[in-house]
């Protein structure tokens, strides 16, 4: 057995970790801009990237050094560094030669507008201002934001039966361009757990699938989606059902986070699938909801309009029959195997519960065992009015 505790230091919680945002002026106003994430100890490294096929300079110059160990992470916003070619990845290795001493293996990620190189001379000016004794993971979180709303950060404490206990903590940034395939994301994961790296990818790739590569906001897929996980072994305590629950409290909660900020959102619905011929069906299904623009603008609209809900079930090209499907808003069921019960007085019912910042909506195809959830969110006026002018 062991209980799961949260704590309030984000990715600073694990022992020997820290973290902390600065000013390079790559943002207005003297807005935070730059983070960094070190560890005392060399640490193990797991990760997942995105699935675009344009994948950016950071994420090709990762790859190439190998399964390595490190203890330093530099983040910056503003700028992706993606569709840079040779000349991003050339950019990242002078910046990186700059690092602070004692740092090894050092990794780069980057968030922001595609298609303009690097500002190097500002990064490396930046990275000068960098305390690697800082522990602050507020500061950090904030500087990796773009449009987002609001900082994401968690942490957990886990107490183990011997005794022992380990940390775990994360922060991430994510608002816009988010598809379940990762999302427009950066997400950092710090642990103390004494993890293997074969084990912490293992556990990290199934982790990956019920919370970042399940959320949607806009159907996009980005060049710089990047989840990596560091472990330093610090407290020498580790257990591994212990630790995939601690990693999924995490990711799911920043997952949700990010949905519950997507670009203009005043909604975070659940889209659960039951009764598929399998998982996968179910998947392909609550993802197409998640998905749906015409969805997305019933749910800003706060029109319970369910035909979409079916619609889109029956285009995601899953098994399913009208006569066996089944529809509800929460626990209010108003379509069910064929009969509609979806009266005047159901819809009254049914418009308030979608006036809610969070609802569920259940489909239950009556075809099988599979099932899955997904998460979404609505598409307004704001979104549009944010993305049309990003650059700028």
């Amino acid at each position: 057995m062991y209980n799961i505790i949260y704590s309030s230091l984000g990715v600073c919680a694990s022992k020997g970790f820290f973290a902390d945002g600065i000013s390079a002026g790559l943002k207005k106003e003297g807005a935070k801009d730059m983070a960094f994430i070190y560890s005392e100890d060399e640490c193990e490294v797991a990760s997942v990237f995105t699935t675009n096929k344009m994948c950016a300079a950071p994420i090709r110059h990762f790859r190439e050094m190998g399964n390595v160990k490190s203890n330093f992470i530099v983040i910056n916003s503003k700028n992706a560094n993606a569709m840079t070619g040779k000349a991003g990845i050339e950019d990242i290795k002078e910046v990186l030669s700059n690092s602070p001493l004692h740092v090894k293996n050092p990794i780069m990620s980057s968030t922001g507008v595609i298609g303009v190189r690097l500002p190097k001379v500002k990064i490396i000016e930046g990275m000068k201002l960098f305390d690697l004794r800082k522990r602050d993971s507020s500061s950090a979180s904030r500087a990796i934001m773009t449009t987002d709303t609001f900082p994401k950060e968690i942490s957990f404490n886990v107490k183990l039966d011997d005794g022992s206990s380990f940390n775990i903590g994360a922060i991430a940034k994510g608002a816009g361009m988010i598809n379940p395939a990762m999302a427009t994301m950066l997400c950092f994961i710090t642990t103390d757990a004494k993890v293997s790296r074969a084990e912490m990818q293992e556990i990290l790739d199934e982790v990956v699938k019920t919370t970042f590569n399940a959320i949607s906001v806009d159907g996009d897929t980005s060049t710089n989606d990047t989840v990596l996980l560091l472990a330093n072994s610090r407290s020498g305590a580790y257990d591994k059902e212990a630790f995939k629950e601690a990693l999924f409290k995490v990711m799911h909660f920043l997952a949700l986070e990010m949905v519950r900020d997507g670009e203009g959102a005043t909604k975070l619905v659940t889209y659960k699938v039951s009764g598929a011929r399998d998982d996968r069906e179910a998947e392909i299904a609550a993802k197409a909801l998640s998905d749906s623009l015409l969805v997305k603008t019933a749910l800003f609209g706060e029109d319970p309009n369910w035909g979409r809900i079916a619609s889109t079930i029956g285009a995601s090209g899953v098994e399913a029959y009208e006569e066996k499907l089944k529809i509800s808003f929460d626990n209010l069921c108003v379509y069910d195997r064929g009969e509609i019960l979806f009266d005047a007085e159901m819809e009254k019912k049914c418009a308030v519960i979608m006036q809610h910042k969070k609802f569920t909506i259940s489909c239950d195809l009556g075809v099988g065992e599979g099932s899955f959830k997904a998460y979404g969110c609505d598409l307004g006026h704001e979104y549009v009015k944010i993305n049309a002018d990003y650059r700028t």
